[in-house]
């Protein structure tokens, strides 16, 4: 069984593909010249969710129930005024955090059998909505908790919460990834909250401060969802794997690939299985050698193999975003992401070879099956 519709949101609208024919095809576009930086294909309802980012006119939210034909405009996630005399500073670049919605970052559904919906944004607030979207509330707990005043901007100028991860079994239990801020777990569907980023390395840091917990810069966090205590985690300087629900990490050497990237994806039956894709370093973001490849363990992190049937392997400068590889959990094999100079791939194999489904795309930001 596979899942037969792609969304893929890029600098320039949705573009959603259906598998036609033994083909994918684009069926749908929405939105089309402005940046869609995250959507999510909610499988409880069949609801699709969309946030626009419009610069000088904001964030937009955008829902769609007929699988994209319409959408209605809702509300999105917005900011309480911030207190009167409250210093709040970056203490990375010293500048003022803003208190509004500069990006919404990611979206994730909450338990199989409520209307929950998690919200993502920069500058580094969670949000929450029990409707579906229909309103939010910025989750204090964590927002208001003293150590988010550590957290500070690393591609970005404020820090960003792009991950989160309900855990199946339990939907009171939810981590979520911040750049810069470390892991968060809650247990209590998110009244308190602790850092979880213990095993973490960040090597950016003076040596007596690369395990400062709120120093971790993760760039991707997901869970495997047949085994919801194997979570990994693509940093900015190393992959890390947890066997206990994200309570604690370990580094794994992803050589001879680099250890740099952003995307990962995990196998929704098999913990041990994972792809990356790597890039060369942070002050060089492009694939090494100018050669594209995706970078898979199957034994839990022990070896990795570079998989490069069908992907570019010369003067090659696609880079995957961390929000723009996607496998489909209906079946495991089934893969696609998207790169930065507008090229879109999928794999039915498990990443073994792989399709050019489109090489003149916009600017790529997220793929999704759903």
């Amino acid at each position: 069984m596979t899942t037969d519709r792609l969304l893929v949101g890029t600098r320039k609208g949705l573009f959603i593909l259906r598998h036609q024919g033994g083909a994918w095809r684009i069926t749908d576009t929405a939105f089309v010249g402005d940046p869609v930086p995250i959507v999510l294909a909610d499988p409880r309802d069949g609801a699709l969710h969309a946030a626009l980012n419009l610069g000088h006119f904001g964030t937009k939210y955008r829902r769609s129930r007929d699988g994209g034909t319409t959408w209605e405009d809702l509300e999105p996630p917005r900011y309480p005024p911030k207190p009167e005399g409250l210093i709040d500073v970056d203490p990375f670049r010293k500048k003022p955090v803003p208190w509004n919605t500069e990006q919404v970052w990611e979206l994730a559904i909450g338990g199989a059998d409520d209307q929950v919906l998690w919200c993502g944004t920069i500058p580094g607030g969670l949000f929450r909505s029990t409707d579906g979207g229909e309103h939010w509330d910025l989750v204090r707990s964590l927002w208001d908790h003293p150590d988010r005043r550590k957290w500070t901007g690393g591609g970005f100028d404020f820090p960003g919460v792009h991950s989160i991860s309900v855990d199946p079994r339990d939907a009171n239990h939810v981590v979520v990834a911040v750049s810069v801020g470390g892991v968060w777990t809650t247990r209590d569907g998110g009244e308190t909250w602790a850092n979880t980023s213990g095993g973490m390395r960040a090597e950016y840091m003076p040596p007596e401060q690369a395990h400062e917990p709120t120093a971790q810069d993760p760039h991707r966090l997901v869970r495997c969802p047949g085994h919801p205590d194997r979570c990994w985690v693509q940093h900015h300087n190393g992959i890390f794997v947890s066997s206990d629900g994200a309570a604690s990490w370990q580094e794994v050497d992803p050589a001879p690939q680099s250890p740099f990237g952003f995307a990962v994806a995990v196998h929704p039956t098999n913990p041990d299985i994972a792809w990356f894709v790597p890039a060369k370093k942070d002050e060089c973001r492009v694939p090494v050698d100018g050669r594209v490849i995706v970078s898979r363990t199957t034994d839990g992190g022990a070896s990795f193999a570079a998989l490069r049937q069908g992907l570019p392997q010369e003067h090659a400068y696609d880079l995957v975003f961390r929000h723009a590889l996607d496998v489909d959990a209906a079946s495991g094999d089934r893969l696609a992401m998207g790169s930065s100079t507008g090229a879109l791939w999928a794999s039915e194999d498990g990443g073994e070879a792989w399709e050019l489904l489109s090489a003149h795309l916009p600017p790529i930001y997220c793929v999704r099956f759903g």
